[in-house]
């Protein structure tokens, strides 16, 4: 039942006391505000740091050319692992749970030019699966396929930058470009995930590549999707990929300096161990944030009660109840602590919208934002071990007898 006198009488001890009121409240208000801020900026670097990987397939494995470092079968350490298409052929179709093998070779960057229109951009050869290891998207048109390949078609899928650059009108699909003295076919326009340069540059045909500048049937890198293997699987089928290739090069399947194998699952998979550490951390210093403000508002309702020790003994002599009196010590504590958590909640929330607008680039930290209902679980808690924390000398006051109270000085 709503009493009016005794809220009356709340705020007359509020209005009399403001800076015992503003520091109960800054606690609540600091405690939530500084949760807040934590939280929302471990999420924030969480988020980021998978934007990043996001940004490459998470479920890839890229495969490098090494040195060997450990004699193996009277060879010496050193040897340089140089790979063909019998590498190629040497993991595709035959490890399971690889999915889109691709093989990759650079051919330095060429000049590409469309009447009076020219740049200087990378230039790859591949196969189609490399659309789906850089998690790329077609923006216009089609990416390489198997029969570009095999009738070695002249067919070249430009970064969107490129064509934008060279084709400024949109008009492209169907165009033929000069790419270092070579026409090719423009038959589509990507965009990857990743930065600028990984977007500046033209996929072609890894037949056409070897063939038209003469590479032989060299290549430099191969790459694979894994499908949603598990990190643990992701390393057994890494394994798989490197007995192979020790098998074909005669290097020792246990150095894993012969051929470098980045498993971006498995790299995935540590981050977030790293990012649930950091997680964890931050709600370590909120909690022991929190348990700070819940220490400085029990501090604080200790001196309002010796305070209020002479008023409380006037009260009972009057015939007041020692429920009632501390029943109105508790209802001022529960109202100074819920404004306060509640105004720590609201600005800490506008802080991070604030701070998420102002960053231009946000890199490795995106979206700094909490959870609400988390949040809103941490200010209940904090008000309530705020109050039960001055509950105890509250009551041990309203227990003294009112000839001893109104003794107190």
């Amino acid at each position: 039942m709503f009493d009016l006198d005794k809220w009356q009488e709340i705020f007359e001890t509020i209005g009399k006391n403001k800076l015992r009121t503003f520091l109960t409240g800054f606690s609540v208000f600091w405690g939530i505000f500084m949760l807040i801020i934590l939280l929302g900026s471990g999420n924030g670097l969480r988020n980021g740091f998978e934007e990043e990987f996001k940004a490459d397939a998470i479920n890839s494995i890229w495969v490098y050319q090494g040195n060997t470092t450990i004699p193996y079968k009277g060879m010496q350490p050193g040897r340089h692992i140089r790979f063909t298409d019998d590498d190629h052929h040497a993991i595709d179709g035959r490890v399971d749970g690889l999915e889109n093998v691709a093989s990759r070779l650079w051919l330095n960057s060429k000049d590409m030019v469309y009447g009076d229109k020219k740049g200087n951009y990378q230039l790859i050869s591949t196969h189609p699966g490399q659309f789906y290891a850089e998690n790329a998207t077609m923006i216009t048109g089609r990416f390489l396929n198997e029969i570009d390949i095999e009738q070695r078609r002249k067919v070249i899928v430009l970064g969107l930058p490129i064509q934008q650059e060279l084709f400024p009108n949109g008009d492209h699909l169907g165009k033929e470009i000069n790419v270092g003295g070579i026409s090719f076919l423009v038959i589509g326009t990507f965009k990857d995930g990743g930065g600028d340069q990984d977007n500046r540059r033209g996929y072609i045909p890894m037949t056409v590549g070897q063939m038209v500048f003469d590479r032989g049937r060299n290549v430099h890198a191969m790459s694979s999707t894994i499908g949603d293997a598990t990190p643990e699987e992701s390393l057994v089928i890494e394994q798989k990929i490197r007995d192979r290739l020790a098998a074909l090069h005669q290097f020792s399947p246990e150095d894993k300096r012969a051929v470098w194998i980045n498993n971006t699952t498995d790299q995935f998979m540590q981050v977030l161990n790293v990012l649930n550490a950091i997680s964890l951390f931050v709600w370590i210093i909120g909690i022991g944030t929190i348990i700070a403000g819940i220490v400085g508002i029990g501090n604080i309702m200790m001196i309002v009660v010796k305070e209020r020790t002479r008023e409380i003994g006037i009260r009972k002599a009057l015939g007041a109840t020692p429920f009632s009196v501390v029943s109105l010590i508790i209802m001022e504590s529960i109202f100074i602590t819920t404004i306060a958590g509640y105004l720590g909640l609201v600005v800490g929330v506008f802080t991070l919208e604030a701070v998420s607008g102002m960053i231009e680039d946000p890199g490795i930290f995106q979206n700094p934002s909490v959870d609400l209902t988390t949040a809103s679980i941490a200010t209940l808690v904090l008000i309530v071990a705020g109050t039960l924390a001055g509950l105890v000398p509250a009551i041990k006051a309203a227990s003294i007898s009112p000839i001893e109270a109104l003794r107190e000085e």
